[in-house]
């Protein structure tokens, strides 16, 4: 890493914060009842953040049972909450923890043209109201080969790209009316009754959380760029597996882009041009980029070595590094809180043995909000 890194440095942590942050000189004065970790030799950053996944909620080796992950059976569904779904004893958060990651955007897939809304969450704990640090975070669309697959089979739209599309313009648009009707009641003091399955568009409308647009083709990312500016809104590109083929016109458009999961296979058309050098080229660009593992498609555990797979194909080190940390914390809006080691932020911490994108580094400690989430030698001893 680079100007930022603190040789023989310390951290010291109060009630769940970063309290202090310095260069080391002689012995460390541990308060009264204040604990010390010596991580000599060891790499010590902020907890790695995963953009993308549907941990919780598409669970492992659970079957339908534990799949509460798309609403099959209406394209248009944006008032579902990922908090009413993500089951935190899925074993995913569990090896997140152990990987480092200490918080991840979580919400549903994308076989609908709006699937719900994304919340942010740390990944140690039991209750997932404890977790919540952003909810709801961003708002599921979806283009493409998904929502085509799926209701095309059913007989009913959206079976083509125009509409999908038309769709998100239709629903969107209903959004508008509702949020303008209720800004006059407000304003003549008239009474309004609120509309659950509207009222949820109210942040996107007021750009305070953005549309999170599953996009692979190059058609796909200019279609819901387009639709982002027809409603002022913002938004990520999610996945956008062909980014590098129109690095420079994402660049000026100035939508962040999260890139992955490119640790699993082509299995379908709109794929088929996915590569590691992606985040490289769109980085190179000028686009804030992301990582994702867009777990269970590759395994939460894995983000660290896509992350080191991207820089193989091209993307620079410390690009790496902040594509795991920082840029994924600034593009899910929650950079105040995680994804940086600074004074007042979350006491979220990752030491690892060495460079966690490389495979044969370990992590020795995982600290979520300044609690030992993870410990190794503890780990390997009840193994």
């Amino acid at each position: 890493m680079s100007n930022g890194d603190i040789r023989d440095g310390y951290i010291r942590v109060l009630d769940g914060k970063i309290a202090e942050i310095g260069k080391r000189d002689g012995a460390l004065c541990p308060a009264p009842g204040e604990r010390v970790i010596l991580a000599r030799d060891g790499l010590i950053m902020p907890g790695l953040i995963e953009a993308h996944c549907h941990m919780g909620i598409t669970e492992e080796k659970k079957g339908m049972e534990g799949d509460d992950c798309n609403e099959t059976v209406d394209p248009v569904t944006p008032w579902l909450r990922a908090v009413d779904a993500v089951n935190t004893m899925d074993a995913a958060f569990d090896d997140a923890v152990r990987a480092g990651i200490t918080s991840a955007m979580i919400g549903p897939g994308s076989s609908n043209v709006v699937g719900g809304q994304f919340a942010f969450l740390k990944t140690r704990g039991r209750r997932v109201d404890d977790l919540v640090v952003k909810a709801p975070a961003a708002m599921k669309v979806a283009f493409g080969e998904n929502p085509k697959v799926n209701y095309s089979g059913q007989g009913k739209s959206p079976s083509t790209r125009m509409a999908i599309a038309g769709l998100l313009r239709e629903e969107l648009t209903k959004a508008m009316a509702y949020r303008d009707r209720k800004k006059k009641a407000a304003e003549s003091g008239e009474g309004f009754e609120e509309d659950f399955r509207l009222e949820c568009w109210m942040p996107v409308l007021e750009r305070e959380i953005p549309l999170k647009a599953h996009v692979h083709r190059v058609d796909d990312i200019f279609t819901a760029v387009r639709i982002a500016k027809e409603f002022n809104l913002k938004m990520t590109l999610d996945h956008c597996s062909e980014g590098h083929l129109i690095a420079e016109e994402l660049a000026a458009e100035g939508f962040p882009a999260i890139v992955g999961p490119d640790l699993a296979s082509r299995s379908k058309i709109e794929v088929q041009n996915m590569a590691f050098k992606t985040v490289g080229v769109l980085n190179q660009a000028g686009v804030i980029t992301a990582i994702t593992t867009d777990h269970p498609v590759s395994l939460i555990q894995s983000l660290p070595l896509c992350a080191g797979l991207a820089v193989k194909s091209g993307l620079a080190l410390e690009e790496g590094y902040k594509a795991i940390t920082i840029h994924p914390a600034l593009i899910c809006g929650v950079a105040d809180r995680v994804g940086s080691l600074e004074v007042g932020k979350d006491a979220d911490i990752a030491v690892f043995t060495g460079n966690p994108m490389e495979v044969f580094t370990r992590t020795l400690y995982t600290i979520i909000d300044g609690e030992i989430a993870y410990e190794a030698d503890k780990a390997e001893k009840a193994v």
